[in-house]
């Protein structure tokens, strides 16, 4: 059975503007329709050892004690 790696938590993992080409990975520098594990693993019959769990944000302005804007961005 694969072992499923989820790409949109992979550090990697980057959407184009290409309608063509609408899914990236960094690490293995290429750009497809279909998620790159998948293409990975139907190129290798492993998964995907490139992936890495992206890191939370950070550097917010609630960590680094600033104020935060009272606007509101809805119309």
């Amino acid at each position: 059975m694969m072992e499923r790696r989820n790409c949109f938590q992979c550090k990697h993992f980057y959407t184009t503007w290409n309608p063509a080409f609408p899914r990236g990975c960094k690490a293995y520098g290429f750009k497809g329709r279909e998620l790159p594990s998948v293409v990975v693993h139907h190129a290798t019959g492993e998964p995907c050892k490139a992936f890495e769990v992206k890191g939370k944000a950070s550097g917010s302005v609630q960590e680094k004690g600033g104020r935060t804007s009272s606007f509101d961005f809805r119309l």
